[in-house]
């Protein structure tokens, strides 16, 4: 008799076995298979009525620095019992704990136990057990309990892993997308061919720090005697630098329809700015007006760098008459036009920061002097000659080489 006891309680002990593998299968298949959160919840509830024989039981998991109520059947819980605060899990330093010694409440009378899901020593679940079968009134039933919760909870982390990796993916198809709009904006504000022809010659280079510059250049033939040069840079980068940009161009374009001046193109230009920016970003500036018939060159510096305008005969001269950046205030004060002759064999060139902030090893900045040093010295060059020499020059003289720190534009005008 006692050796049939033993051979009994052994196949009773295989039968539980085989309930909790049985328990362990379903679970598992349900983390493979495309599940919902709440999925995953309604397969532990239904495994543990159906595979273990569980008829009363609450999970409460950790989230967002509370318990709260994830899978509950067979209770009567009060909707006020939707969470428990996390210190509920330092009132329990056993595997499990009597529920009635905890002080909850008469709400949680029908329980029995409580056991706490640990993952790295920290508590990320609370499971309250009712009266347990008998086949499941032992620890090692219950350390299987919480071993499949623990399965559970991290079958839920990978699940929303998976989500946060798949909206991460999303937005940055979408970021990628943006990106490539703009840079499609961005293209079509630069003139797709210069006006080179027997009068005057003229070469742009444009080198962005970023995917999307906040430089821009422009040059249109007003008519048969008159070109209009401009080169920009608004501040910051990205899409929002370049839809102000997109803005800017497309309010020259339609001033330079209209026939106004230089004067009222730039105070417009910055009302434009500012009612679009709010004062939150600027844009620097350098426009230009040549007529061929009277070689001269009337200009409007808005806070840019110095253009340089090197004679055939003479030293070079820095135009800075103007006014404040645009875009920093609603009205610009009063200001004037600057004008200086251009001769034939005088060079017209502009650019924009990113030419002159560049630092060698020694912190020492090229600067302006840099580029009137490089300019003079290589002046009767072919522009794009010109333009790969002047770059040649910042990549020697920069500690990060081919790295610059911002965009780098040149816009350079040759009367013949």
């Amino acid at each position: 008799m006692p050796h049939q006891a033993t051979i009994a309680g052994l196949e009773k002990r295989l039968f539980l076995k085989e309930r909790e593998l049985g328990a362990l299968l379903e679970i598992t298949q349900a983390i493979t298979h495309d599940s919902s959160e709440g999925d995953l919840y309604k397969i532990y509830q239904f495994t543990l009525i159906g595979q273990l024989g569980v008829r009363r039981l609450a999970l409460y998991v950790l989230d967002e620095g509370a318990f709260r109520l994830k899978v509950n059947f067979g209770t009567a819980l009060p909707n006020d019992s939707n969470f428990l605060p996390a210190e509920v899990a330092s009132w329990c330093h056993s595997p499990t704990c009597f529920v009635k010694e905890l002080g909850l409440g008469p709400a949680w009378e029908h329980f029995e136990l409580m056991v706490p899901v640990r993952q790295l020593e920290s508590v990320q679940a609370l499971v309250f057990v009712g009266t347990l079968h008998g086949d499941y009134a032992s620890s090692e039933a219950l350390s299987f309990l919480e071993t499949l919760s623990n399965i559970l909870l991290g079958a839920v982390a990978n699940l929303r892993l998976a989500r946060q990796r798949e909206a991460l993916l999303v937005a940055e198809s979408a970021v990628r997308r943006e990106i490539e709009i703009a840079q499609q904006v961005q293209q079509r504000l630069f003139p797709q061919s210069l006006p080179n022809n027997g009068h005057y010659a003229l070469h742009a280079t444009y080198q962005p720090h970023t995917e999307i510059g906040g430089d821009y250049y422009d040059v249109v033939e007003l008519d048969d005697h008159r070109l209009l040069v401009c080169v920009a840079d608004v501040s910051g980068k990205g899409v929002p630098a370049s839809l102000l940009m997109s803005n800017f161009q497309a309010g020259l374009r339609t001033l330079l329809r209209q026939g106004v001046d230089l004067v009222t193109t730039v105070r417009e230009l910055n009302h434009l700015i500012f009612r679009n920016a709010g004062g939150e970003k600027f844009i620097t500036a350098f426009l230009a007006l040549y007529n061929r018939d009277s070689q001269v060159l009337e200009y409007v510096n808005a806070g840019h760098n110095d253009p340089l305008l090197l004679p055939d005969t003479g030293p070079p001269q820095p135009l800075h008459e103007g006014t404040v950046m645009l875009g920093i205030m609603p009205s610009l004060p009063p200001f004037r036009v600057g004008i200086a002759a251009m001769l034939p064999h005088s060079l017209l060139f502009t650019y924009t920061d990113g030419l002159t902030e560049v630092f060698n090893a020694q912190q020492q900045e090229f600067g302006e002097e840099g580029v009137l040093r490089a300019l003079v010295r290589n002046r009767y060059l072919p522009l794009p000659r010109l333009h790969q020499e002047l770059l040649h020059c910042i990549r020697q003289f920069n500690v990060n080489g081919e790295r610059f720190a911002d965009d780098v534009t040149m816009l350079s005008l040759r009367v013949k």
